[in-house]
């Protein structure tokens, strides 16, 4: 079995057009992330004929409150629209919106009584605007350092979402750059949230650089992923530390099983 490999565009060659950028990926041979779209030119994105395996799937909003779940889901409205345009199957959402440096908008400091469950009856809504569209929405883990007082932003907490919600429409990001910082033990994350992964995303730590740059044994998770029989997508999420083809072609050794 062999893994459907990605990187997010946005992270590099920072000096670049993003039509460029992803051009280059296609050349390499990988599938192209992508992060928030109004500041793209779409028809350059679309002529570069690149196969865009994930992109946010909102622009605002959080799940934790009324107003909060109502500006999601408009804002997945329209971005999955977008994404439809782009060919993109995989939409990714936060617990909330992320502003500068991935600060959570607003930070939650404490959970109220009802969260929990209207964030569960928001992601059946969610589903449904798949299932419309043909297309899937994952939940991301993000760890409490970079991204402090995020809801429902733990590996735990996006499993019991979204293993409580249990439609196909709705799937994790597992990002194990996140879960390592957060909670470490990567290899018993995977086994317990197989199920329901739509999309691995790694990058080493620290830094945040491609692996083989920091303490992450990505080789051997790449052996324990095929053990599981996980043959998804697996999505670099990371800066170069040095040239970002060396950068790819470690990322790519890595995860060639």
């Amino acid at each position: 079995m062999s893994f459907q490999l990605a990187a997010c565009a946005e992270m590099l060659w920072r000096d670049r057009p993003i039509d460029w950028r992803a051009s280059r990926l296609k050349e390499m041979g990988f599938g192209v992330g992508l992060w928030n779209w109004p500041a793209w030119d779409l028809a350059k994105l679309e002529k570069t004929g690149a196969t865009f395996t994930i992109m946010n799937g909102y622009l605002e909003g959080r799940l934790t409150d009324a107003e909060g779940c109502a500006m999601l889901l408009a804002s997945a409205a329209e971005t999955a629209k977008v994404g439809q345009r782009l060919g993109v199957h995989r939409l990714n959402l936060h617990g909330t919106g992320l502003g500068d440096m991935g600060i959570p908008i607003p930070k939650i400091g404490a959970f109220a009584p009802g969260m929990a469950i209207r964030a569960r009856d928001t992601l059946h809504r969610i589903c449904d605007l798949a299932e419309a569209s043909g297309q899937v929405f994952t939940l991301e883990n993000l760890n409490p350092i970079d991204h402090p007082g995020c809801p429902f932003g733990s590996t735990a907490d996006v499993l019991a979402l979204v293993s409580a919600v249990n439609r196909p429409q709705l799937r994790i990001n597992l990002d194990l750059y996140h879960t390592q910082i957060g909670e470490g033990d990567l290899i018993r994350w995977c086994e317990a949230c197989l199920p329901w992964i739509g999309e691995v995303q790694v990058a080493d730590n620290p830094g945040r650089c491609e692996p083989g740059t920091g303490e992450i044994n990505y080789a051997g998770l790449a052996k324990a992923l095929t053990a599981m029989g996980y043959n998804g997508a697996v999505g670099m999420e990371a800066f170069a530390k040095g040239e970002e083809e060396a950068a790819l072609e470690a990322f790519r050794n890595a995860f060639s099983v």
